[in-house]
């Protein structure tokens, strides 16, 4: 059988902050802190949206990998920030199962509550914690369009086994989307007719 490749070409100064990112994060406030910063960071160098997200080892608070929005230098509308950082945890992990025997649970920590996409990729890819920090109405309030998300989408992970926190740091990561708009940020939302 063939083997499948995904390449997925990050920003070098992701790369590289994943990489001096040794020390651990042990509460959610300053994951969310750092996936934050990811976020901003992002925009100053205009690779896609004002979204960044990280996946931690829930036990010790150890980053695992890194992730931001690369629709735009990426020219892919799937490349956001969780599905980023989710890709680069299940390589580096060697598993399309992140809650496989043998490894830590895993938490994805998002600067932004998932789109219709992203909450599908949480479901499938075995993180058994969703951090969020701006919600939904927030991205919606600068014009992305997150999608049909069920109404009952906190719930319907959790009945799945993965715990959801929303809204930590939530002004801090509304106020990156704001900032992201009064830049003139592009909306890049599908064309409809």
């Amino acid at each position: 059988m063939t083997r499948s490749l995904i390449t997925l070409r990050s920003p070098d100064w992701l790369v590289a902050l994943e990489r001096r990112s040794k020390q651990a994060f042990p509460d959610v406030e300053e994951r969310m802190d750092f996936v934050i910063g990811l976020s901003r960071k992002n925009i100053a160098v205009g690779a896609g949206g004002p979204f960044g997200a990280a996946v931690f080892n829930s036990d010790d608070g150890t980053l695992l990998s890194c992730g931001v929005n690369l629709v735009l230098d990426g020219r892919c509308s799937m490349l956001h920030a969780e599905i980023a950082a989710i890709i680069r945890a299940q390589i580096k992990t060697g598993t399309h199962d992140l809650s496989a025997s043998g490894l830590p649970p895993f938490e994805l920590v998002t600067s932004t509550e998932p789109c219709v996409m992203c909450f599908g990729a949480v479901t499938w890819s075995g993180i058994k914690r969703l951090v969020c920090g701006a919600r939904r109405e927030d991205a919606e309030y600068i014009g992305f369009d997150e999608g049909e998300k069920p109404l009952t989408w906190k719930e319907a992970l959790e009945n799945r086994g993965i715990e959801v926190l929303r809204d930590v740091l939530r002004n801090e990561a509304a106020s990156v989307l704001k900032e992201y708009r009064k830049r003139g940020g592009r909306i890049y939302n599908p064309q409809r007719s």
